[in-house]
């Protein structure tokens, strides 16, 4: 029987195909899409931008739960104090769980943004460095933490491999792979049987099997084992095609289900990529050089949302731009697991 012709056969981008929508955003690396147009991307100014469909904008800032009285005033300035909110995702009511980088802890945030801890703790411990969160179908939350150390940017080498993938469920947080190598976004495919995992300093991405109880097996390298570049976001199409972002030397890739790779955008010169590269490989990445990285559409490429009412349109964010760029796509995204449960109310 011949292969179904993949719809990113021949599909490429150019600067001149994105749009943008937003303005004035602050450090939008996770965009959630509601099936109503709505979007929403995290704010390093501590909360969460929701951007309407005519495009108006509003902040919804991170306060504390509970009674705004003086017994409760310290606890709610430590609780907001550091926040940057990284990844995102929705739960069954719609509101957000964030995976907070500034305050390393799994948070929970009502839309009017009354905010609070899910864990902050793992074995009594600090979690480290807490990157990203989706929600499955069984309400299970998958949690990355990419370093213990809490100054992450001295783990940018190709010896970190201390990071990790959490599950929560009834009220506990768990390990459940370990040893990952500055882990980012993870994702679920259609069926919910495998999670993939991007491992940033391994350069590469990580599928585990899921079972019944949450626990994980057969870990392997999902596509190339070193795309030779940092990633950091991901998102399936309904297709099958894993789709991806380059960060720091930035740009927009696909891995089929064949598990070959497609460039799809490039933001970044040869040279900026393989300036980089001898830089990883010699272990001196440092802040300096990152911030001298970069190409103009996206700066900084961090995630990438697929959303619009067709679910073809593809959000693309970013540490550094300041707008939401997007584009089309041949192909409708998978949706996620809020989009039935938004589009059934």
């Amino acid at each position: 029987m011949a292969s179904l012709t993949n719809p990113l056969d021949g599909f490429s981008i150019t600067r001149a195909d994105f749009d943008y929508v937003g303005d004035d955003l602050h450090r939008p690396e996770c965009v959630l899409a509601e099936p109503d147009g709505t979007l929403w991307s995290a704010d390093a100014r501590g909360g969460v931008m929701r951007i309407a469909v005519d495009g108006t904008q509003e902040l919804i800032a991170q306060t504390p739960a509970g009674p705004a009285d003086a017994a409760n005033r310290d606890a709610g300035a430590r609780l907001v104090d550091g926040t940057l909110p990284n990844g995102l995702a929705f739960d069954r009511d719609g509101n957000f769980l964030i995976s907070n980088f500034g305050t390393d802890r799994l948070e929970h945030m009502t839309r009017d943004g009354r905010t609070t801890p899910i864990a902050e703790t793992l074995d009594d411990l600090p979690i480290g460095k807490v990157n990203f969160v989706c929600r499955d179908s069984r309400d299970r939350v998958w949690v990355t933490v990419s370093t213990k150390a809490h100054d992450w940017r001295r783990q940018m080498t190709p010896d970190v491999e201390d990071g990790q993938l959490l599950l929560y469920t009834q009220g506990s947080l768990r390990v459940v792979a370990d040893g990952l190598r500055f882990a980012n976004e993870c994702k679920l495919d259609a069926a919910e049987e495998y999670i993939y995992v991007v491992q940033t300093c391994g350069r590469n991405i990580l599928r585990f099997r899921v079972h019944e109880d949450g626990t994980l097996s057969d870990r392997e390298i999902y596509g190339p084992a070193d795309h030779g570049r940092f990633i950091d976001g991901i998102a399936f199409d309904q297709f099958g095609n894993l789709w991806g972002t380059y960060i720091f030397t930035d740009g927009i890739f696909a891995i089929t289900p064949e598990r070959d790779v497609r460039i799809l955008f490039e933001d970044s010169t040869p040279e900026e990529i393989h300036s980089f590269d001898l830089r990883f490989r010699a272990g001196t990445v440092d802040m300096d050089l990152l911030l001298s990285m970069g190409g103009p559409v996206a700066t900084w490429c961090a995630s990438i949302t697929f959303g619009g009412r067709d679910l073809e349109d593809v959000y693309v964010g970013s540490l550094r731009q300041t707008r939401l760029p997007h584009f089309r796509s041949p192909v409708a995204g998978l949706p996620l697991v809020h989009w039935s449960e938004m589009a059934d109310r």
